[in-house]
């Protein structure tokens, strides 16, 4: 029986759609979630001049709150994290992981294109919270979309993002990686915050 927790880690870059898909699953599988700018945004606006290290600093302090958040959770909790990946090497992840007694991390990556991403991005700058890069990111942006890849700490499910998303071979998947009993409780949409 396992004891350690699994982390759905939803990844990609910013305007990838990570926020629908974490309600997505928190809605169908009754999962809590995490989410990297839901941590750091209240500090950002303390800042009235943030600049983009600082930015980066509360990022990775939110990361770490998000590690010890979990670490604190009981055993066989799943969790959802809401987060931009690739902004810090694999091995920063992995100490967190580790310390938070994650046994299985699971990992859904939005696929989409650079200008697909740049065009939400532009379309959203009036909502972003003061801090975050405004229209002079879009094109590191474009650029990033280009290079970017999944962590690819445990098993990667690539979800293109378009005009129909594909939530039903998202979520077979995602029952495909827990245990037989899990799964038939996960695919009677019953609530699941732990696995056994």
């Amino acid at each position: 029986m396992t004891c350690g927790k699994t982390l759905v880690l939803v990844n990609g870059v910013p305007a990838s759609g990570k926020s629908t898909v974490v309600r997505h699953l928190s809605d169908r599988f009754r999962w809590p979630s995490l989410s990297v700018d839901g941590i750091k945004e209240p500090f950002m606006a303390q800042y009235p001049n943030l600049d983009r290290d600082t930015n980066r600093q509360l990022g990775r302090a939110a990361c770490q709150a998000i590690g010890d958040i979990v670490a604190r959770a009981p055993d066989k909790c799943v969790y959802v994290i809401d987060a931009w990946f690739g902004f810090q090497p694999p091995a920063f992840w992995r100490a967190i992981f580790e310390h938070s007694a994650v046994e299985q991390v699971l990992e859904i990556w939005n696929d989409i294109s650079p200008e697909h991403a740049v065009a939400r991005y532009a379309a959203r700058l009036g909502d972003r919270k003061p801090g975050h890069p405004g229209e002079e990111y879009l094109p590191e942006l474009h650029a990033l979309v280009e290079r970017a890849e999944p962590l690819a700490l445990g098993p990667v499910y690539r979800l293109a993002q378009g005009p129909d998303v594909d939530y039903s071979g998202l979520e077979h998947w995602l029952t495909g990686q827990f245990s037989p009993p899990v799964a038939r409780a996960l695919n009677g949409h019953e609530s699941s915050r732990s696995v056994s």
